[in-house]
């Protein structure tokens, strides 16, 4: 038996494979859809330059989007930025954009903002934002080649480059947060919304 209760299905706005998994091991139902925004284009149009407020920005809009195509129905919406200082990363658009990322990033601390947004009936009804702060080692380039051949294509698919729960993690020295924020998703502050609304078991 599942732990979810709801009358309609769970849905995560995302087909983030890290998000997915955080859901499902932690024993909730729920089916992914993609939530079809510009996110850059909103973010322009915010005028916007705090990492946390557009982090939180993109999660209610993916989560409202999805919404209001699935009535009843409580919509997770989640996004993360990266910020360097005042600097905000966006996905490398491929293998010389991810080096250029990565040598800005080695050496220094950068922060990631996980926010979270469900929306019922294309209302937000609960967010949270949580942030990791991450210190990445100095790293030569022959070193963040070596780490840019191993990890292939999966570096395009993440804010800075890397993934802390595959290959990623060799370029850290240190981290402060939680497992749950850095892959992108606060699952504590979701969890207990949930239990808040009965809508689990446990």
């Amino acid at each position: 038996m599942g732990l979810w209760l709801g009358k309609h299905p769970l849905i995560l706005a995302s087909q983030s494979s890290a998000r997915k998994m955080l859901l499902a091991n932690a024993g909730l139902e729920f089916k992914a859809v993609t939530a079809d925004i510009d996110e850059r284009g909103i973010q322009s149009a915010s005028a916007l330059s705090n990492p946390r407020e557009i982090a939180l920005l993109l999660a209610r809009e993916k989560a409202k989007s999805v919404s209001a195509g699935t009535p009843g129905s409580y919509v997770i919406g989640a996004d993360q930025t990266l910020a360097l200082g005042n600097r905000l990363f966006n996905k490398p658009a491929g293998r010389a954009q991810a080096l250029a990322q990565l040598r800005d990033l080695a050496g220094s601390s950068h922060e990631l903002n996980s926010a979270v947004a469900v929306a019922r009936d294309g209302q937000i009804v609960f967010e949270d934002v949580s942030i990791a702060r991450m210190t990445m080692r100095e790293l030569s380039d022959d070193k963040l080649s070596a780490y840019l051949d191993a990890a292939g294509d999966a570096v395009t698919t993440s804010v800075g480059a890397y993934q802390l729960e595959g290959l990623g993690i060799h370029l850290f020295e240190r981290i402060e947060g939680d497992h749950f924020t850095i892959l992108g998703l606060p699952l504590l502050p979701l969890l207990a919304f949930l239990r808040r609304e009965r809508l689990v078991a446990v």
